[in-house]
Parts: C-alpha cells; structure tokens; sequence
C-alpha cells in the first residue's frame, strides 16, 4: 500500500466536569489524603496536567465497538478480524493479528498538553496557594448495614481546563479519506454526547466537550523540515 496524506485533526478539548486522567503509584500513606493510585497524571517535565494520547485513543476505540458490536474474546478484547470492511481495525489497527487484511494502523493520537490560556491559569492558582485540583472522596458501601467503607480519595482536573488536541489518520492509496475522518469524529461526538473520558465516568467523572475542531489534509510530498 502506498501512503499518500495525512488527515490532521485539531481541536480544543475542554473538561466540563472534574475529570481523573490517573498516574501510577502504590496504595495511601499514613499522613496522606490523595490514594497515590487515584493521582491526577503529570508531565515530569514541568509537573503540568495532560491527557495521554492513549487514554483519548484508547476510550475512542472503545466507544465505536460498542456501538458497532465489534469486540473479540465475547466482548473482554478490542476487534481482531483485521478485515478491510473493518472500520476499527482499518483506522486502530487488529488486536494481536500481525497480518491484516486491512493492513497498517492510520491512527495517531497525540498528547493533549493545557492550552497557553489553562497553563497561564494553573500557573497563577498554584502561585496564590488555591487548589489546582479537585479531591472527590468514594465509598464502597456496605448492601448489608448501608454503610460506606473503605473510603478513597482521588485527584479530579478541574472543570474548564481546556487541552490542545491532535489526532492524525494516515490515508493509503484506496483508502476513503472521508470516511474514515468521519468515522473518528463520530467517535469524538459519542464521547462528548453520551459517554466521558477517564475514569469515574459513571460517578459523575469526565465529561467533555470537543470544540474548535479544524481538519486540515496534508500531502505527504509537501512535508518537509
């Protein structure tokens, strides 16, 4: 197959809710508030918030099978027919299969770092003492007795926070370009309309918006440096 554009989606993609994009750690320390496994994740770089371009891509395949009923392993494992007439595996690639019909992946999706305007606002609210994140307290509760036990403590980003967006689908010779940028929007309008990115999502966690959206096709050819 011959490569021959670029597909480059841009857009804004802003948190209307407390949204938990996790880090990694082990279980709460004596002193601690936050479960060190429930922290927001960290650029180590600048200590800034962002948004792994895996969880958006990973949420986004996620999505779009459900609705598509495109699942394997009785619905535990992403689509793996790798067949050309696959939409989810034409645009993610098939799950374990190492020799597609369909091919290579076409999807790219970058990290989504704060925009200058959220940066500038973190920056200033750090700067004056006042939380830069939300503290959401769940509880398992006990059917028995009602009661709640075994508290835990998360970080939550905090509503507006507004991250610079990128995806990018690589289109071969006979690919629909159209189609498959539809295909991915579609997927992004499900996300915002119906569903959330992160965690929590049915505990009232990680509902966003994306807005700004601008498409942009790129000629391989044309790129250089």
């Amino acid at each position: 197959m011959k490569w021959e554009t670029v597909v480059r989606l841009k857009f804004d993609l802003k948190l209307e809710e407390g949204t938990r994009i996790g880090g990694s750690g082990g279980g709460l320390e004596i002193g601690e508030l936050v479960d060190s496994n429930l922290t927001a994740i960290r650029n180590p770089a600048n200590d800034e918030f962002y948004i792994p371009g895996s969880s958006l891509k990973g949420k986004l395949r996620s999505v779009l099978e459900r609705e598509l009923g495109r699942t394997s392993n009785n619905g535990r494992e992403p689509c793996d027919c790798g067949k050309v007439d696959c939409m989810i595996c034409t645009v993610f690639g098939a799950h374990k299969k190492t020799q597609p019909e369909c091919g290579v992946t076409r999807i790219v999706v970058r990290d989504a770092f704060m925009s200058a305007a959220s940066r500038e606002e973190f920056r200033k609210v750090g700067a004056a003492g006042k939380p830069i994140v939300e503290h959401k307290t769940e509880n398992v509760i006990n059917r028995s007795s009602g009661a709640a036990e075994h508290p835990r403590t998360g970080e939550r980003l905090l509503p507006g926070t507004v991250f610079d967006g990128e995806i990018l689908l690589h289109v071969y010779e006979k690919d629909d370009a159209k189609k498959m940028t539809g295909f991915v929007r579609h997927g992004l309008g499900i996300i915002q309309e119906a569903s959330s990115l992160g965690a929590g999502g049915s505990r009232g966690s990680g509902k966003v918006s994306f807005v700004n959206v601008r498409e942009e096709i790129v000629p391989l050819e044309k790129l250089t440096v």
